[in-house]
């Protein structure tokens, strides 16, 4: 019987992906680098790798200057439109109280805040895990068993809800149930090993039975 919902944050809750895409590419292009939106899927939503490593070695100064412009971009871009995907409160509102919920994400904490500063979603869940909270990022199972010790149940009382192959394989990695709910950036991907895989979280009460 699940007793926990470990929600993922961007292309779940709110639709950031896009806006992560443009910061990017406006980074690179600054550069004198073009950004695809293929190669963006592949390195950052299916790897969880920085595509600012095609100009600059992880660790250098060039590429800390780049992630430094790249972060204040993106933090600029989520001040500008509402975020929070259609359904995610009607649904919150119909899981309260029925199951434990905490939000796990590879999200810095800095942007998490911003974005929730307006989304008025963080009440309906019992933790957070950012990426600041952990050594090792999506798709090592290391946030989903954080995630775990925090939730105080077993691996089989527990749910994932993800967008990304990442995603997926994080939670598979530690043992987890995991339902897929692809946004419009992700929905070409194999998400093989999903316990199910859903069009709309507007799906998901039925899913679980309520």
């Amino acid at each position: 019987m699940i007793q926990a919902i470990f929600w993922d944050n961007d292309g779940v809750l709110v639709d950031t992906e896009g806006l992560f895409f443009r910061a990017n590419e406006e980074t690179l292009a600054g550069v004198g680098i073009s950004l695809g939106w293929e190669q963006f899927a592949e390195i950052s939503l299916a790897r969880g790798e920085s595509v600012l490593q095609i100009a600059a070695k992880p660790g250098t100064d060039a590429f800390i200057k780049l992630r430094h412009d790249r972060d204040g971009l993106y933090a600029d871009l989520l001040t500008r439109e509402p975020l929070v995907i259609d359904g995610v409160r009607e649904v919150l509102d119909a899981l309260r109280g029925k199951y434990l919920m905490g939000i796990v994400t590879s999200s810095g904490q800095e942007h998490f805040e911003i974005i929730h500063r307006q989304s008025r979603l963080l009440p309906y869940f019992q933790f957070v895990l950012t990426l600041n909270d952990f050594s090792h990022t999506k798709p090592h199972p290391e946030p989903y068993l954080k995630a775990l010790e925090l939730s105080g149940f077993s691996p089989a009382e527990c749910l994932v809800i993800e967008d990304s192959p990442r995603g997926l394989a994080a939670a598979m990695s530690a043992g987890i149930r995991c339902i897929v709910i692809p946004s419009k950036f992700t929905s070409g991907n194999n998400f093989a090993g999903a316990w199910k895989v859903l069009q709309s979280i507007k799906e998901l009460p039925a899913a679980l039975g309520e």
